[in-house]
């Protein structure tokens, strides 16, 4: 014998219940005894308990519902059934409906639901559905009988949730099935009996236990669930969508998972089977050929994963009892459960410091006033003495649970599971593990429960890849260019680096778009252009921050000088920044320093590698000698792409003004050449580069000694520029023979030493490093106490959409290393 169970997604609808019994039909052809349970049609219970609550407070659009229930029924039957079987199968539904009408009306009366009321109620939703179900599987060739599991299954009289008799039960399956053994038996789930007959039901998930104790009863060589998911996966696929399949899991490891709230299966549905060592399926209804996930006995020595999955329970409070009256004091706890048990709260979780001085548990936000009242009340003389602290709950909490029995003997699990919660910034409030160490639990933050989730996830069952979730401000010339380096790398990088970056965030200065699974990297440009939200950097921000998502980083592709604002909350929300944009880095050190800081203390990165030398290892290089105790003597450098170009082509056979005109055609120089002449621009990158040698510089404090003559920085447009700096072409031929004069160049270099910091024009003779730069090519010159003699030297590109594209993307798998 075996038991099968449909659920009522399963049955949601005539198409479906054809499609069991096309699953069920060959198999009885085959020879194989079976007995199935069903649950009502999807939503029918909801609906019963909707119309019992409006019928309780004296509403009259219980009467619609009622309607709705009872045409739901008849259209199914119609649709499955001849119209003979319709008709005839009808007059017995009919009754059963003027029953379910005088009940309600009843309730409508009184104003009351009892608990018993309301299991007679609910017992019609299974009753209806496996009646029309026994009669479709007869007219489809199948020999089947109807029963009404009250004749079998007999119960204590806690409504809503009744104690199984086995001592009566198991007996009185036997009895029944010995005299039905030639029709397959459709049961209603879910509904047994008092010895007195009155209506009962086994609570939430109570079909799954009904197809156990008929499996236990009948010593089944299987029990199969079949659900509306391939099997128990590793955690809710509705949080994370990396979840997958597992293919076998022990009695003890389905019973955490489902005690921890994975809804495929039900914690009492385990017991009976456990009891007499029957295999549990569980099974796809929409994909039958799916194998599923095996319970039995042993955990799978084969899974590969030190876990077997993750689960949650939201919606809770976490209770304190705390205080110096507790400590050494017997019976504290005992006074405590026993206060719980008064009010019959359900306790999920329990903690306690080893001091004694406290106690946590976790209860659901629905039961927290009533517990809080209870233990108040017990502990009502040693609050007043201040020996204990008044009793506070705090609310909108979860538990998440890693579960699986090879945990005991793996070291290391527990500081793999809060170090990829610590690096999500994911407050852990309280913990517990018990002493099999078949799972450990802990209480977060509701808000955190998906990222908690996903991030635990991908440490786990993806630690060979690691997901990386980008936002990104700015899609123009560096972002666009950098989305198409994403887009050509994505293999390669899942293939050589074990990772996967998903864009969940993009903005112009028009539009914005998100998406928590990843924007198509082909078609960003078309569905930026066709979305309908307008770009708003502190919505951006805002959106981003509520997506929560694990191991998030923030790109700032711009100049924008508002947008630096937004990174402390963007840090404290455990988001880190890389950004070309050097507002940040470059402001008052006390912003530059906090900001450092802050990501430091969210346990984020702060990443501006692409402030001085675009894709040039500039400031890693520099960490890199300081952290490996070298000490910083002088930086010399030439920091400017544009100047650099102007000033390595001035040999003489042009004018000046000549050469910056062309630097501006070329797109070297901004459309006002003044903005890179003017050194600002340097001015800001030596001033980053001399904090991260350990000096505390303000920007204002760097003396820059000017390139242009006031004329031509006091000119009114940019046409004037050119007519004064042509004027001034003498001036710079002049400096120019100079330099020559000398065997040298010049070059526009920026110092930094013991603190002072410049920029200025300078002379470079032969032996100089900068007397061979090229092009537009950055130069970076580290005199150290190491590299004293020779110093070390960083040379290349210094600007362009490439390499700084090429900059971020470095920072980005940097991140996710």
């Amino acid at each position: 014998m075996k038991v099968l169970k449909f659920g009522g997604s399963s049955v949601a609808s005539a198409d479906r219940i054809r499609n069991i019994i096309s699953i069920v039909k060959p198999r009885i052809a085959s020879g194989e005894k079976l007995t199935i349970v069903f649950s009502a049609f999807g939503g029918i219970t909801d609906m019963l308990i909707e119309m019992s609550e409006l019928a309780s407070q004296g509403k009259n659009k219980y009467i619609a519902l009622y309607h709705q229930f009872k045409d739901r029924h008849s259209v199914a039957a119609r649709e499955l059934l001849s119209e003979d079987k319709y008709f005839s199968l009808n007059v017995a539904m009919d009754e059963h409906h003027e029953t379910l009408k005088d009940l309600l009306k009843g309730i409508y009366l009184v104003r009351e639901a009892s608990p018993r009321t309301m299991d007679y109620v609910l017992s019609f939703g299974e009753r209806n559905s496996n009646f029309i179900i026994a009669e479709a599987m007869n007219e489809s060739g199948i020999q089947a009988e109807f029963l009404d599991a009250r004749k079998i299954i007999k119960t204590n009289k806690d409504f809503g949730s009744a104690k199984v008799n086995f001592k009566l039960t198991d007996p009185a399956i036997q009895n029944y099935y010995k005299e039905h053994n030639d029709k397959v038996q459709i049961v209603t789930g879910f509904i047994g009996s008092d010895i007195g007959g009155l209506t009962t039901t086994l609570g939430r998930g109570g079909s799954d236990y009904t197809a156990a104790i008929l499996a236990g009863a009948l010593h089944a060589r299987e029990l199969e669930i079949w659900t509306d998911v391939d099997g128990v996966l590793t955690c809710d696929p509705r949080k994370v969508k990396q979840a997958f399949t597992i293919p076998q899991l022990s009695y003890a490891e389905a019973m955490e998972m489902s005690h921890f709230g994975a809804k495929v299966i039900y914690p009492p549905t385990i017991q009976p089977a456990l009891r007499k060592g029957i295999p549990i399926y569980i099974k796809n209804t929409f994909n039958p050929g799916f194998v599923g996930t095996l319970i039995h006995k042993e955990p799978d020595p084969t899974f590969k994963s030190t876990i077997k999955g993750i689960s949650s329970l939201c919606n809770l409070s976490l209770i304190r009892l705390q205080g110096s009256g507790m400590m050494g004091v017997p019976g504290v706890s005992a006074r405590l459960f026993t206060a719980l048990g008064r009010e019959k709260v359900n306790v999920i979780l329990i903690t306690q410091a080893s001091s004694e001085h406290s106690i946590s548990i976790a209860v659901t936000d629905k039961e927290a006033r009533k517990a809080i009242s209870s233990i108040s009340e017990e502990f009502e003389k040693e609050i007043e003495d201040g020996l204990i602290e008044p009793v506070k709950a705090e609310a909108d909490l979860c538990v998440v649970a890693i579960i699986g029995e090879q945990m005991k003997n793996v070291p290391g699990v527990a500081g793999r599971l809060f170090e990829s919660l610590g690096k999500n910034g994911i407050n852990v409030i309280a913990i517990a593990q018990g002493s099999s160490e078949l799972n450990i639990s802990f209480v977060i933050s509701k808000h955190d429960e998906a990222k908690a989730l996903n991030a635990i996830h991908d440490s786990f069952f993806l630690s060979d890849t690691k997901r990386i979730h980008v936002f990104m401000i700015g899609v123009g010339l560096i972002g666009g260019t950098l989305l198409t380096q994403m887009q050509e790398q994505e293999e390669a990088l899942k293939i050589h680096n074990s990772l996967r970056i998903k864009v969940c965030g993009l903005a112009n200065t028009k539009k914005m778009i998100f998406n928590e699974n990843g924007i198509n990297l082909q078609t960003w440009r078309q569905e930026l252009k066709e979305n309908d939200l307008p770009s708003d950097i502190n919505a951006f921000a805002d959106k981003m921050i509520k997506m929560n998502l694990s191991n998030s980083i923030f790109i700032d592709n711009t100049a924008d000088g508002n947008i630096p604002d937004l990174y402390e909350k963007i840090f404290k929300s455990s988001i880190s920044i890389a950004t070309p944009n050097k507002i940040a880095a470059s402001s008052a050190y006390e912003n530059y320093n906090f900001l450092k800081q802050l990501a430091k203390k969210n346990n984020v990165q702060f990443l501006f590698e692409t402030n001085v030398g675009a894709g040039l290892p500039v400031i890693s290089t520099l960490r890199n000698l300081i952290h490996s105790g070298d000490r910083i003597l002088t930086i010399e450098a030439v920091l400017s792409g544009s100047v650099s170009y102007i000033f390595n082509n001035f040999d003489g056979s042009r004018p000046f003004s000549t050469l910056v005109k062309e630097a501006k055609e070329l797109g070297y120089t901004e459309p006002d050449p003044r903005d890179d002449l003017s050194g600002a621009d340097v001015k800001r990158k030596i001033t980053i580069l001399a904090r991260e040698s350990g000096y505390q510089v303000e920007s204002n404090e760097v003396v820059i000694r000017p390139i242009l003559p006031e004329s031509c920085m006091e000119a009114k447009s940019v046409e004037e520029f050119f007519v004064a700096l042509e004027k001034e072409d003498a001036h710079f031929s002049e400096l120019l023979n100079k330099a020559k004069s000398q065997n040298g160049v010049l070059r526009f270099v920026a110092k930094a030493q013991d603190g002072n910091v410049t920029c200025g024009v300078e002379f470079a003779g032969s032996d100089s490093p900068f007397y061979n730069l090229g092009g537009s090519d950055n130069m970076i010159v580290f005199t150290t106490q190491r590299y004293k003699q020779r110093p070390l030297v960083v040379r290349g590109p210094g600007a362009g959409a490439e390499v700084t594209a090429a900059g971020i993307f470095a920072e980005i798998i940097s991140a996710g290393s």
